[in-house]
């Protein structure tokens, strides 16, 4: 195939932040191909054909969805607690008190977790098998894309939007909705993958993120600088973007012996990147600007 036929393939061919500049290849090298990079706002973004993102997005398309296991519970029960912290502080509560909207909320863990923390909650899913079975525990999910909903326009004081934004080839067109749906001066979370993390910058592509074969759907790798643009394209202004672990080693390629020490190393540059804003996990909290 020649490289142009090639090219028309891709299911991303611009900077999905809008930025004019031609995307280069990196020399993190996937299965997909070279990742591309946007040299004015550092986003990287896979080479997949819209055939193959379709087939790996149907991992999610169960009655588990992305539930905790009994293993991940807790460290789901801690994370949660101290988003939503965050998110009664920004709201200047003590505690809950809103009515929150989880979109791409899978089997409900998210929603279960707000609900618990004095939130009035809806959550947003495509996958039909998980949003049935998030409506069997009796949590309120509409099945579909949020622009299908219709929310009333704002309609809540928090959105969440938690791994899902790399799943997407044109953010801006969701976001736009998010800030409808918000109530003024509103609350907008968003987690996903930092791609100017020290972890990419250290082991590349044995990052398992960034592979759809292990990650269904992982498509575009935001920055804090990135993530930072869009969300002020869309009426949103940025609050505070964390990011926090480092990753040295996939445990499933790596001999135990040399596991166990890049682990270790990890959990020494942990705090650091944390405080240079280089962990490969990155949340960021948003607030609606009044139109």
């Amino acid at each position: 195939m020649h490289l142009d036929a090639a090219a028309e393939l891709r299911l991303i061919e611009w900077c999905p932040v809008g930025c004019r500049s031609d995307l280069v290849e990196t020399t993190i090298v996937l299965p997909e191909g070279p990742l591309r990079r946007c040299p004015s706002c550092g986003q990287l973004v896979s080479q997949i054909t819209a055939q193959a993102y379709a087939a790996s997005m149907h991992e999610f398309n169960t009655p588990r969805g992305t539930l905790p296991t009994q293993r991940t519970q807790k460290r789901h029960d801690v994370r949660a607690a101290k988003l939503f912290k965050t998110v009664s502080s920004l709201l200047q509560k003590e505690s809950g008190g809103g009515r929150l909207l989880d979109v791409g909320c899978s089997s409900g863990a998210l929603l279960e977790s707000a609900r618990g923390h004095g939130f009035d909650v809806e959550g947003v899913e495509p996958a039909a098998q998980a949003a049935e079975y998030a409506r069997s525990t009796g949590l309120t999910v509409f099945q579909g894309y949020l622009q299908d909903a219709c929310y009333p326009s704002e309609s809540f004081d928090v959105v969440t939007l938690m791994e899902v934004i790399e799943h997407l080839p044109d953010p801006s067109a969701l976001l736009k909705e998010v800030w409808r749906v918000l109530k003024p001066n509103g609350v907008f979370v968003v987690g996903t993958g930092n791609g100017a993390s020290w972890t990419v910058q250290l082991v590349g592509a044995s990052w398992g993120y960034l592979h759809v074969a292990q990650h269904g759907g992982h498509i575009s790798f935001f920055n804090p600088d990135s993530l930072g643009n869009l969300a002020r394209q869309c009426g949103f202004r940025v609050e505070r973007i964390e990011t926090r672990r480092v990753s040295l080693a996939d445990k499933q390629q790596t001999g135990r012996a040399k596991y166990g020490v890049l682990k270790v190393l990890a959990e020494m540059l942990a705090l650091p990147a944390r405080l240079c804003g280089k962990g490969h996990d990155m949340l960021a909290f948003l607030r609606k600007r009044p139109a």
